[in-house]
């Protein structure tokens, strides 16, 4: 095996560069991510990310092509249906999902809704499509008065539970969500059961930061268990783990956002000797994209470019820098939900010679290529950047 070699993977969660051919099928005609909140707020200051080669992917307001990139640069198509989070960061691992999770636009069957009313021998309110905002601020009242958790989904296949934490304790709440992530295997096998906590006086809630998501496993290993099989250190920062039902981590690390989750990479590099740091930066996503915020996604952005140059900094010859983004959240469109959209690919060596990598079938070349940095034969899946 190779000794000292080091990948960090980081997902800029959200930050798609385009709408793909089939975006019409999923109601994402003319969304761009980057392309649109960068004319929004006129423009971005995003140096680093621009020196790496980001502006040769497409037109995007304030970053500039550059004809001497640091960086090897690429458009990423993914192969599976869907746009959901989980399905992006499978790909990623070499799992494509030929059928799209199943999702509920008009509420959850009364089959899941009674079984899981009897199980936590509570009723719930809400069970439909909805902002999660907007609905604790709907419904939140009457969940205090109640007791009652609040159900609801999105375009994705989630199913959410919502509960004040003086109402209803972080930890029942979890066990809340486990109970509904057993109920909902096949024939409904929804994506991701989430806990949503939310705190704060009638009018004023505000969600809480101990979200939890607890997703389906996936149906094969991954390029993570492979790893671990070949007893290679890797550390989840962020909600990476929840992602793969905790398989093939030797180490998590929480964060309560993007600014800590760079800060814990840049600290983590310093005791790391040879392994992968897997971290998601749901800020882009969660607190803006879905939530219409351009100019709070923008100054996201560039808060991440000034962090990522801490970073880069920090980079031994034989590391690898790996960014990429798993589907698109634009918020300049009437949606509030994920959108189908290629997403970048930048691959960073100080060695390695930059190119234009073109544009990619499928997320699991970055399988490919973490598998060939160290030296997993039994990965067959993608092409190695």
């Amino acid at each position: 095996m190779t000794m000292g070699k080091r990948v960090f993977l980081l997902v800029m969660d959200g930050v798609g560069i385009g709408e793909m051919p089939d975006a019409e099928d999923y109601g994402d005609k003319g969304s761009n991510t980057l392309g649109n909140l960068s004319k929004a707020v006129g423009g971005l200051t995003v140096p680093c990310l621009q020196g790496l080669g980001l502006g040769n992917l497409g037109e995007f307001e304030g970053i500039e092509k550059n004809n001497n990139p640091l960086a090897s640069y690429g458009i990423m198509r993914e192969l599976s249906r869907g746009k959901d989070t989980i399905t992006g960061h499978w790909e990623m691992m070499g799992i494509v999902s030929e059928k799209a999770f199943p999702t509920y636009p008009d509420g959850f069957p009364p089959e899941i809704i009674n079984e899981f009313e009897k199980q936590i021998d509570r009723k719930i309110l809400g069970n439909k499509a909805a902002s999660g905002t907007e609905i604790i601020e709907e419904l939140g009242e009457e969940h205090m008065k109640t007791g009652s958790p609040i159900v609801y989904t999105s375009a994705d296949s989630v199913f959410q539970i919502a509960a004040h934490e003086d109402i209803i304790s972080t930890e029942e709440l979890y066990t809340i969500c486990e109970t509904a992530r057993k109920i909902l295997v096949k024939p409904h096998n929804v994506c991701r059961v989430i806990a949503r906590p939310f705190k704060g006086a009638s009018k004023n809630f505000i969600r809480s930061p101990k979200r939890k998501d607890f997703a389906i496993s996936p149906p094969e290993n991954t390029l993570l268990d492979m790893l671990r099989k070949n007893k290679i250190e890797i550390i989840s920062v962020g909600k990476v783990i929840d992602m793969f039902a905790g398989r093939g981590f030797s180490k998590s690390i929480k964060i309560k956002d993007n600014n800590a989750g760079m800060l814990k990479v840049v600290e983590l590099m310093g005791s790391l000797d040879r392994g992968m740091i897997f971290c998601t930066l749901t800020d882009f996503d969660t607190v803006y994209g879905h939530r219409n915020n351009p100019e709070g996604f923008a100054r996201a952005l560039e808060e991440f470019d000034r962090q990522l140059s801490d970073l880069i900094l920090e980079m031994r010859d034989d590391d690898y820098l790996i960014l990429t983004a798993d589907h698109g959240c634009d918020p300049t469109t009437p949606s509030t939900d994920h959108s189908r959209e290629y997403v970048p690919v930048l691959l960073y060596n100080k060695i390695l010679p930059p190119r234009d990598l073109g544009t990619r079938d499928g997320f699991w070349d970055i399988g490919a290529t973490i598998a060939k940095v160290f030296e997993i034969t039994e990965f067959k899946k993608g092409k190695s950047l």
